[in-house]
């Protein structure tokens, strides 16, 4: 595969100082700029920008993938194997808690992938994934 260009993903959150400190001591993502209504992070190499937006009461919309109910819309980074199973463990330790627990999707199959989901607190769906073989990410 190429070098990957990070992206550049900003997002609503309702509660800046809550959320800043999830990402920052949860996620482990290092801070970088501020104002009083955003903060930039580094994000596995990318840059996640959280935007404070008032609190909406709209509700989780999610699909069936593999008989789980994914949340969408979701974000997140493809991680190294070792590094997605070395994440998780962390984030278990923290007491993060999941919507789909780490697990392997499409054991055996084309896309072999572990793969988590979880919320952050303004209620943004995360997933972070691992690939077997990550010359399979766009495999069909």
């Amino acid at each position: 595969m190429s070098t990957i260009s990070p992206f550049h993903i900003a997002i609503p959150v309702h509660n800046l100082e809550e959320c800043r400190t999830f990402y920052r001591d949860i996620i482990n993502c290092e801070e970088g700029r501020s104002s009083a209504h955003w903060v930039d992070f580094n994000l596995f190499g990318h840059q996640l920008v959280i935007h404070y937006q008032p609190k909406s009461e709209e509700k989780l919309h999610t699909n069936a993938v593999d008989g789980k109910s994914v949340p969408v819309p979701h974000y997140g980074v493809v991680l190294p194997w070792q590094a997605f199973e070395a994440f998780s463990k962390s984030l278990k330790s923290k007491g993060v808690q999941f919507i789909i627990e780490p697990y392997i999707r499409f054991k055996g199959q084309t896309g072999e992938q572990a793969t988590m989901f979880f919320l952050d607190p303004a209620g943004n769906a995360l997933e972070f994934k691992a690939f077997k073989d990550i010359n399979q990410l766009f495999a069909k």
